[in-house]
């Protein structure tokens, strides 16, 4: 009886704390891929809201990240991801309307 009190307790202790959440490695890399990719587009300077939007929620993420809330980095990659392809996206259209 004592060893299962024992077990049981280990248990609990290990499953409670923050191992059982998966770092967003996977999110990282894309909101990171796609903040460059708005960068090499020109999202600066023809989608300057977009890009600091992305840029801001990137700089959370990768701060989230380091102090390990893995559920608020992930939330926000996936925000910055989304203004940055949105940003490099407007950059390229309006490159392709500046040529017509």
């Amino acid at each position: 009886m004592k060893n299962f009190l024992i077990l049981t307790t280990t248990l609990l202790l290990l499953t409670g704390c923050g191992l059982t959440t998966a770092r967003p490695k996977l999110e990282m890399t894309l909101a990171q891929a796609a903040f460059i990719s708005a960068k090499e587009a020109g999202g600066q300077s023809l989608a300057p809201a977009l890009y600091r939007k992305a840029e801001f929620y990137y700089l959370k993420a990768k701060s989230s990240y380091r102090r390990k809330f893995f559920n608020k980095a992930k939330k926000y990659a996936d925000l910055s991801k989304r203004f940055s392809e949105k940003a490099e996206f407007k950059a390229y259209k309006k490159k392709a309307l500046d040529n017509i």
